[in-house]
């Protein structure tokens, strides 16, 4: 029984493998990428879908261009967490808040405020 245990315990272990860093996962998100000019807004209506990497950065997608802003006070925020963010007109700028909401408790677990977002658009191949 104990042989039987011990080979389920390492088969398991040598599928999981180790969980990568959240800068390893922006990395991962930015490669092939390169950074613009930093901006204090961006318009929502481009938005296509965000997410977070936890305790670093919100990624948001508006298709071509990928927009990272580093909120101040970052660390907590998780990738399930969900993002509350009440706008005035139709842009989302540095300063605004974002709550973030426990999604088993929908319970406010944390208040981030956004920094300038820095645009990534894709290499365009030379050819």
């Amino acid at each position: 029984m104990k042989s039987v245990l011990l080979a389920a315990v390492l088969a398991t272990g040598a599928v999981a493998a180790p969980r990568s860093t959240p800068d390893q996962q922006l990395a991962h998100i930015l490669k092939d990428r390169v950074a613009g000019k930093p901006q204090h807004c961006i318009d929502t209506s481009r938005i296509l879908s965000s997410r977070i990497i936890d305790d670093t950065a919100i990624v948001y997608d508006a298709g071509h261009t990928l927009y990272v802003n580093r909120p101040a006070s970052a660390e907590g925020m998780n990738d399930w967490d969900i993002m509350v963010t009440r706008t005035f007109g139709s842009r989302l700028c540095d300063n605004d808040v974002v709550t973030l909401v426990d999604p088993g408790s929908r319970m406010m677990s944390g208040l981030v405020f956004l920094g300038e977002f820095v645009p990534y658009k894709k290499v365009k191949a030379k050819g």
